[in-house]
């Protein structure tokens, strides 16, 4: 890899990004709506809002992110870019790591901007630290994109990319914990939930609604959700395709 590549790649897709609202207004404001509909919808019951808020703050930006990551890097492939650019002394690292750097500064401002909303305007009742939730939910929108850059390389259309949603985010979202312990599911379903980056994620944002300060356990979870992104960015970068077959 190289760092000048991978910033000109990073560039060259912020500028893709500046004339495309609607992925723009997908990634950073549909998160914020959807908490702001969550809100209202327990307005009768603020403290359920409290419970699963902060982990829904984390999920929203991943499935976000997964959507327009897939769908853009297909984009390339499909309208012969990615082969022009492959055919330039541009790595697949460069090309996978300079999307990761253009979306992740994008899931920065995601993340502030539904992070603030949540807890300034929507009373979101946090023990812990803002600072840590936005972390949190700032590396569940990075996950996002590993998981929207990994899956591109094995659709064939836009549309075969929105379908691996319910194949990769489904089940990590029926599994994660939000809607009940993990520890109370059958065995061989908690045994899977262990595997899942999501799950992670969810129990991160648990240590911070429940903890005022970091704790050994959030220190973990973290760290496990920030190893699953740079994982399945390298798979990425191994399984990207130069075009459609």
């Amino acid at each position: 890899m190289s760092a000048a590549r991978t910033l000109a790649t990073a560039a060259r897709v912020l500028r893709q990004l500046r004339h495309d609202p609607r992925s723009i207004a997908l990634m950073v404001l549909v998160p914020c709506v959807m908490l702001f509909l969550l809100r209202y919808v327990f307005d009768g019951s603020p403290q359920t809002f409290d419970s699963i808020g902060a982990s829904l703050l984390g999920i929203f930006p991943l499935i976000t992110m997964f959507l327009v990551a897939s769908i853009a890097t297909l984009r390339e492939r499909t309208s012969g870019t990615l082969e022009r650019l492959l055919a330039m002394p541009l790595g697949k690292g460069d090309l996978i790591g300079g999307y990761a750097l253009a979306f992740g500064l994008v899931a920065v401002v995601q993340s502030v901007l539904a992070t603030g909303l949540a807890l300034w305007a929507l009373g979101l009742d946090v023990v812990g630290s803002p600072w840590l939730l936005l972390l949190v939910a700032l590396l569940d929108a990075l996950l996002g994109t590993a998981l929207g850059l990994f899956v591109s390389a094995f659709a064939a259309s836009e549309f075969q990319a929105v379908q691996f949603m319910p194949a990769v985010i489904f089940p990590q979202l029926l599994l994660c914990g939000l809607f009940t312990p993990r520890d109370q599911m059958q065995p061989a379903l908690e045994a899977i939930s262990n595997v899942l980056p999501m799950s992670y994620a969810v129990d991160a944002m648990t240590e911070v609604l429940r903890y005022p300060d970091a704790t050994g356990a959030f220190t973990r979870d973290v760290l496990i959700v920030a190893g699953c992104a740079i994982l399945v960015l390298s798979l990425g970068a191994a399984t990207l395709r130069r075009r459609t077959a």
